[in-house]
C-alpha cells in the first residue's frame, strides 16, 4: 500500500552551515515525486533524511501522518536506489535479490516467490545465476532496483540512479521506471539534475535552488507558467532565451515593452513601473523564422545544430543579445544569415530584474 509523505519545516545543517532552509512539502499517496536542481542544492540531502540517513536539524518528517524524526531507516518502509550499484561482487543475482530477505529472517518459500516476482517485472529472471560482473550497467540498474522491489516497501527513494549509464541506456532506463511505478503504484521520490528526466517521469517536479523550493507543480504546470526566472531558464531545453528589456508603457489597458530594438504590446497586467527594467523570456521552441505577427526583428545567425529531425539555430539580435530557436525538421540555414525572430506574444514570459515573475 502506498504511503504519503509530509514535510514541515524541515531544516538541515552541518555546524553552523544550513543547508535545508524550512522545506514544506507534501506528496500524496502512490504519487510519483521528482526533486530536481542543480549539483548542490540540497535534493540528495533531503532525500537521505527522508530515508533516515541523515538526522534533522529542526522540523517534522511524518508518514502517513506519524512523526519518524527519530525513527531509525530500518523501520521507516522505506527502500533505497542508489547512483552505485553497490551489489555484493561474489553472489550472483538470486543471491544479491535475496539476501536482505535471509538476513531479516524471511522464510524460505516467501523469499523464492518474492525474488521471482521481482525479476518477472524487471526481466531479469535469465540472469539470477549470473555474478555482478557478467551484467551490463542496466542490468546491474535492474539488480539493484529489485533488491529494493522484494523488500515491497511503502516507498522507494531513488538517488540519481541512472546517472553512470550511457545516454541510449538512460533512456530506456526511464521508460522502465516509469512502467515499474505503474505496475506497484507505490509512492516514489527521485532526485535528478536531469531535467528531461524530471518532465518526462514525474507526477509533480520539485524544483530546488539553495536548499529551498523554487516552485512545485506538475511538469506542463512547470514549463507553461514558470513562477520565476530560474525554474524557467532550469525546465524546457534548449534553455528558454532571456533579453534585457524595459517597460515603455505602463497604461493598465496594454503594457507595452521595449525589446531588442523593438516595442512589443501586452494584453495582460504586469506588476511594474513604466522604465523598470526587465527580463523578457521566450522558449528556443516558440520562436520562428517569420515576420509576421510579434517580432523581434532580423537576428544575424551565428551558429546551426542539425539534429536530423530538428534544427538549432543561435542568432545575435539588432542589439546584440543571445536568441534560439528550435525549429522543426531540417533547415537550409546557414552561420552568417540573416532571419526574422517571429513569435506568439502570448507564448512570452516577462520577469523583473530579482528574477520575480510580472
Amino acid at each position: 500500500m502506498a504511503s504519503s509523505i509530509n514535510l514541515a519545516k524541515i531544516e538541515k545543517r552541518f555546524g553552523s552551515v544550513e543547508v535545508i532552509h524550512g522545506i514544506d512539502l507534501a506528496i500524496e499517496p502512490g504519487e510519483f515525486t521528482v526533486f530536481v536542481g542543480p549539483s548542490g542544492c540540497g535534493k540528495s540531502t533531503l532525500l537521505r533524511m527522508i530515508a533516515g540517513l541523515e538526522d534533522i536539524s529542526a522540523g517534522e518528517l511524518s508518514i502517513d501522518g506519524e512523526r519518524v524524526n527519530e525513527v531509525p531507516a530500518s523501520k521507516r518502509g522505506i527502500a533505497m536506489v542508489f547512483q552505485s550499484y553497490a551489489l555484493y561482487p561474489h553472489m550472483n543475482v538470486y543471491k544479491n535479490l535475496a539476501f536482505g530477505l535471509q538476513t531479516a529472517g524471511y522464510p524460505k518459500a516467501e523469499i523464492e516467490a518474492r525474488v521471482k516476482k521481482a525479476a518477472d517485472i524487471l526481466q531479469i529472471g535469465h540472469l539470477l545465476q549470473r555474478r555482478p560482473k557478467a551484467l551490463s550497467g542496466g542490468q546491474r540498474q535492474r539488480v539493484a532496483i529489485g533488491r529494493a522491489i522484494v523488500r515491497e516497501p511503502k516507498i522507494f527513494l531513488f538517488d540519481e540512479p541512472l546517472s553512470n549509464l550511457d545516454a541510449e541506456l538512460r533512456v530506456q532506463m526511464r521508460v522502465e521506471i516509469a512502467k515499474l511505478h505503474q505496475t506497484l503504484g507505490s509512492t516514489m521520490i527521485y532526485v535528478t539534475h536531469d531535467q528531461v528526466e524530471a518532465m518526462t517521469m514525474a507526477d509533480k517536479i520539485v524544483v530546488l535552488r539553495d536548499g529551498r523550493i523554487m516552485q512545485v507543480g506538475r511538469p506542463l504546470d512547470l514549463y507553461n507558467n514558470p513562477a520565476n526566472q530560474f525554474v524557467a531558464g532550469f525546465i524546457g531545453s534548449p534553455k528558454m532565451n532571456f533579453l534585457k528589456a524595459r517597460l515603455a508603457d505602463g497604461d493598465p489597458s496594454h503594457r507595452t515593452i521595449e525589446v531588442a530594438g523593438r516595442a512589443l504590446t501586452l494584453e495582460r497586467p504586469l506588476a511594474a513601473r513604466t522604465g523598470e527594467p526587465l527580463v523578457f523570456g521566450l522558449r528556443p521552441e516558440h520562436v520562428e523564422a517569420r515576420d509576421n505577427g510579434a517580432s523581434l526583428g532580423e537576428a544575424s545567425v551565428q551558429l546551426v545544430e542539425h539534429l536530423g529531425g530538428s534544427t538549432v539555430v543561435y542568432t545575435s539580435t539588432a542589439d546584440g543579445q543571445n536568441a534560439t530557436l528550435l525549429l522543426d525538421g531540417q533547415r537550409h540555414i546557414r552561420a552568417g544569415e540573416r532571419l526574422p525572430l517571429g513569435f506568439d506574444v502570448e507564448r512570452a514570459h516577462v520577469f523583473g530584474e530579482d528574477g520575480r515573475r510580472v
